[in-house]
């Protein structure tokens, strides 16, 4: 009896080798390697993925041999996941704690070694702001928003962003490393950030990270608010609420969404502020 052709194999196959692939180290993974993996005869292991070359979902590397995702497959799933951005995804979010709070409310998302003011609801009092209007920017760390980025950032990116921002941070007149660090320590234990930094007189915040499905922080939702509106006994409802509905937003974050790459450029808002 002759084994099954890439086209009669079926969905479940070609789906365990594209999971395999996925799966596979950055240099791919050779033919022998994806067959054992997926418990297929090499001969239809191979069939299945010139199947999936011939569609541009799949590359071969010419001298390795190995096999990888190509470029289409991602930009395949780009299109994937959430339809809408970030800010279209938070949108009601915002306006939704805007109403419940009776403060103005931000979303800030990273840029590189900044936090971009994506959008921000307005409330009943005037609020000095870090980042200013939407598409203002300001250094990761300086400011909850900012601080609650950096604080979830991977390990390894959260080092060199405290490298290249602390020179940045010392404008402020706040910021030593230790200091930094230490605020860091702590917003990483509560899971947010406030309520006053003292750099804007009179003014008080609070904000939570957005994880993405790997739990990186890509973004943060706040409050700002004048003092007296954050006391100790409001403190815990405000970052419940924001708790709650950065855990719903989490799960939904589109990994290829260029608000997410882009935002200042997405927005087109200012570079700089």
């Amino acid at each position: 009896m002759t084994e099954p052709t890439a086209s009669t194999a079926g969905v479940p196959r070609i789906f365990s080798v594209l999971r395999a692939l996925a799966r596979a180290p950055s240099g791919g993974a050779r033919v022998t390697e994806l067959a054992r993996e997926v418990g297929l005869t090499q001969a239809t292991t191979h069939r299945l993925l010139q199947s999936l070359m011939a569609e541009s979902v799949v590359e071969q590397d010419l001298q390795s041999k190995r096999y990888r995702l190509a470029i289409d497959f991602f930009a395949l799933a780009a299109q994937a996941g959430n339809p809408g951005d970030l800010r279209s995804l938070c949108r009601p979010v915002l306006l939704r704690l805007g109403a419940s709070l009776g403060d103005a409310i931000f979303l800030l998302a990273r840029s590189g070694f900044d936090a971009v003011c994506l959008d921000r609801s307005e409330g009943p009092f005037p609020i000095r702001s870090f980042t200013g209007d939407v598409g203002g920017r300001v250094a990761l760390g300086a400011g909850q928003g900012a601080l609650a980025i950096l604080a979830f950032l991977p390990e390894s990116e959260r080092e060199e962003v405290i490298r290249f921002n602390l020179p940045r941070l010392r404008e402020f007149g706040i910021y030593d490393e230790v200091q930094l660090r230490t605020e860091i320590d702590k917003v990483r234990a509560l899971g947010f950030a406030g309520r006053t930094s003292g750099l804007l007189e009179g003014m008080a915040g609070v904000a939570v990270p957005i994880l993405d499905r790997e739990g990186r922080a890509v973004a943060a939702l706040a409050v700002g608010t004048i003092l007296d509106r954050l006391n100790a006994e409001r403190l815990p409802t405000v970052v419940e609420l924001l708790k709650r509905e950065a855990a719903a937003i989490g799960p939904q974050v589109n990994p290829f969404d260029a608000t997410l790459r882009r935002p200042a450029q997405v927005l087109g808002g200012p570079t700089s502020g």
